[in-house]
């Protein structure tokens, strides 16, 4: 089966978003003059930002191969295929946020003058646009089901708030009001995600089910 062209233009948009990653901690490795402290550009380091890159590219293309699939027939398969596929996809959302925006802000990684300071930008600034689409496909998601949809209407706007906060993140303009949308965004659909029956949980993205 082809590939479709949405996905080959996403996976070239994500290498280059790599890429663009890449040569800017390299550019932050060589310009240690002025005193500014020098940050080593690790496999690890590499390895986490590819991961992070491929996300949203690698989510998007798994809802495309699904929308292809054969649906559930009746009502109730329907609903419990809506809410399996909401709760993946706002988990992912909440795992990314916590693991690579909320903790490393608590730890004090985006302050100037931070060890690490540059991929733990870099890491967020990816996270936060993972996160943004991932939750924006829980939210279509959650339509197939009656109640879940009820619950998470009102954080459509919340939600869609988000657009754009990956880049502040990865520029190093992000502030507490920033990261505070975030966190409170993920609490209020985990919140409703519970009171309809869909519990979700934070699961954080790995490089081998990302490429998976």
């Amino acid at each position: 089966m082809s590939v479709p062209t949405t996905v080959r233009f996403r996976r070239a948009l994500t290498a280059v978003v790599l890429s663009t990653a890449l040569l800017a901690g390299a550019t932050a490795c060589g310009s240690g003059g002025g005193g500014a402290q020098r940050e080593e550009l690790s496999a690890a380091s590499m390895g986490e930002l590819a991961a992070l890159a491929a996300a949203e590219p690698a989510a998007a293309e798994a809802d495309e191969r699904a929308a292809v699939t054969p649906s559930p027939s009746t009502s109730a398969e329907k609903q419990k295929f809506a809410k399996t596929r909401f709760v993946a996809n706002a988990s992912l959302a909440a795992g990314a946020t916590y693991q690579w925006i909320v903790k490393p802000y608590r730890e004090g990684k985006f302050k100037k003058g931070a060890k690490g300071r540059t991929f733990a930008l870099i890491k967020a600034g990816l996270a936060g646009a993972f996160a943004y689409n991932r939750l924006k496909a829980a939210a279509d998601n959650a339509k197939g089901d009656p109640l879940l949809s009820k619950a998470i209407a009102p954080l459509t706007a919340g939600i869609e708030s988000l657009k754009g906060l990956g880049s502040k993140l990865r520029k190093g303009q992000a502030g507490d009001a920033d990261i505070s949308s975030f966190d409170d965004v993920i609490n209020s659909v985990k919140e409703a995600g519970k009171s309809a029956g869909a519990e979700v949980t934070n699961k954080v993205p790995s490089a081998s089910q990302l490429g998976g």
